[in-house]
């Protein structure tokens, strides 16, 4: 079993958009003509991360795009992971956007660890081998 994609809901698609990208390193990338707005950002030649724009005050239904049909919160994530490979040219961009971070190594692996601040909440943490 491989991670395939994750999808957030963001009513500032542009701006999570640019979180990904300016800040994360991803790319903006090919995306099916779904009835509702959206990006799909790519890692490592795959989409990995899809965003949906919603609107404010409407309800979504996990799997259904944008739709406006009932649906209930789909529930907490804490943190969302990424494995990255050059740590000096990632607190070089994280520099350059400004943004707050933490780093920590994993104990007992070395494995160096930052964790950024993203819209709504959201933690994203990069993860570069030791």
């Amino acid at each position: 079993m491989k991670l395939d994609h994750f999808t957030i809901r963001t009513p500032d698609l542009e701006g999570t958009r640019d979180f990904f990208t300016d800040v994360i390193g991803l790319a903006v990338g090919d995306r099916p003509p779904f009835p509702f707005p959206g990006h799909w950002l790519y890692g490592d030649g795959r989409a990995i991360v899809h965003l949906v724009g919603v609107e404010p005050g409407r309800s979504y239904v996990p799997g259904h795009g944008g739709g406006d049909a009932p649906g209930a919160n789909t529930g907490a994530v804490d943190h969302l992971a990424f494995r990255g490979d050059d740590h000096a040219a990632t607190l070089a961009r994280l520099a350059n956007c400004g943004r707050d971070y933490s780093e920590r190594t994993v104990p007992g692996r070395g494995d160096r660890q930052i964790f950024i601040h993203g819209p709504h909440g959201l933690v994203v943490e990069l993860v570069f081998p030791q």
